[in-house]
């Protein structure tokens, strides 16, 4: 292939790309390229993994998926997401490898063209997901790509995993990054006041509405519209919901006027929707509008990998003066299943920079229940007796667990545990729990 050719097909291509040959050489690069990294490329000599990642062999060889490899089984293209030394530092990157073949259906080389993340990262970093796990990193790929396009995104996830954050990154990587984010907290709004959020409403439209006032459908004009636990929307609310979302129009309470909607969904559940359907308790013509692109987000129990860099963070964001973790501590970190996910990793870190006298974290300085472990992990030993714990210490991780996992109603919950709701209710109370 004339490499003149493959030149200009590169310098047409609007992010960094590059032409490599079979053996990882850089025969063709353009600017977008040379400007993401420090290290200069030399055609015909350099090779990619020494660009990009500074290594003087290929990825399979440190612990990363080599695309050239893939490509070179499958005579696909295929993609993967790796952490590139670039000139900001280390910056995740979608990778696309092609393919290219000559006229007898050889493959000559590779076009690979990147995509820099933005909303991810490896280190501590405010307002970003920090992670390397391969977990982390198969979400990424799903996020960036469905961030691109204007499909209504549903988020699924236990409590705690950072559902929030995960729809703020697809906000901030689309097309409408520059229009505003509105958050929608479907959890404890009554019918009436849902509606009133949502559309907003006309004065003397019901007892206290004494002006004129803009829903946040309005507000979110050319943006994104996150509503979180979507599955708590009630049945009748879900039917205005779906005809907003169809018609992309609407009307306030009270008024008469129709109003055009343009906002990009996305929604989120630590339920399952699926389930809540069969049940018939959540609509499934609403459930297939909303998931155009399904996305789940693994527990933290999943990303062990990602727990140092995490507590690293916390302890880092925690406004205290600054401390570490002793070895020992961090082991027991990684050791933990948090039920309460990276919301209950935070807390920990929050809680023993507190206990702590030193400048040292060490195990002693952790919560009880991290030391212990939880509920479903109680060990059988008690040969020492240091390692019995009381039954209301019990009592409340069982309960808590209960709490960060609820996926039925509490009369069920009460009759799976062979107690009254009203005992249920108080024990739920005594130890300041909120089960919803």
């Amino acid at each position: 292939m004339n490499i003149s050719v493959v030149q200009s097909m590169i310098n047409a291509v609007d992010k960094p790309a590059i032409f490599i040959d079979t053996q990882y050489t850089i025969l063709a690069v353009n600017q977008a390229y040379r400007e993401t990294y420090e290290n200069e490329v030399v055609l015909g000599n350099s090779r990619c993994f020494e660009i990009s990642h500074g290594n003087t062999s290929s990825c399979d060889n440190h612990d990363e998926d080599c695309p050239i490899q893939t490509c070179m089984h499958t005579q696909k293209a295929t993609s993967v997401m790796h952490v590139h030394n670039t000139e900001f530092g280390k910056t995740y990157c979608d990778i696309l490898m092609k393919p290219i073949k000559d006229d007898d259906g050889i493959t000559i080389g590779f076009l690979e063209v990147l995509d820099k993340i933005d909303f991810a990262t490896t280190e501590s970093h405010n307002n970003k997901m920090i992670g390397s796990s391969t977990p982390f990193k198969a979400m990424l790929s799903k996020i960036n790509r469905a961030a691109k396009a204007d499909i209504s995104v549903l988020l699924h996830g236990e409590t705690g995993t950072g559902k929030e954050l995960v729809a703020k990154a697809l906000h901030d990587a689309s097309s409408r990054a520059t229009k505003p984010f509105v958050v929608i907290e479907c959890t404890g709004l009554n019918e009436n006041l849902f509606e009133s959020e949502l559309f907003g409403h006309e004065k003397g439209a019901f007892t206290g509405a004494i002006q004129n006032k803009k829903g946040l459908i309005e507000i979110a004009k050319g943006g994104t519209v996150f509503f979180d636990e979507i599955a708590d929307v009630s049945l009748s609310m879900q039917v205005k919901l779906l005809r907003l979302i169809e018609t992309k129009s609407y009307r306030t309470v009270g008024g008469t006027q129709q109003k055009k909607a343009d906002f990009r969904l996305i929604c989120a559940s630590h339920k399952n929707l699926f389930s809540l359907v069969h049940q018939e308790l959540f609509r499934k013509d609403l459930y297939y509008r909303i998931a155009g692109f399904p996305i789940s987000l693994p527990n933290l129990s999943e990303r062990q990998d990602d727990i140092p860099a995490l507590s690293l963070h916390f302890l880092a964001s925690a406004k205290t003066h600054p401390k570490t973790l002793s070895k020992a501590a961090l082991k027991k970190l990684c050791e933990y299943d948090y039920p309460g996910n990276i919301r209950e990793l935070k807390n920990i870190i929050e809680q023993a920079t507190l206990l702590t006298d030193d400048d040292v974290i060490d195990v002693r300085d952790l919560p009880e229940q991290l030391i212990h472990g939880s509920a479903e992990k109680v060990s059988a030993n008690f040969s020492n007796t240091s390692n019995i714990i009381s039954l209301e210490a019990l009592e409340y991780q069982y309960l808590n667990q209960l709490c960060e996992h609820a996926s039925i109603d509490m009369d069920a919950l009460a009759l799976h545990l062979g107690i009254s709701v009203r005992t249920l209710y108080r024990k739920f109370q005594k130890h300041g729990l909120k089960y919803e």
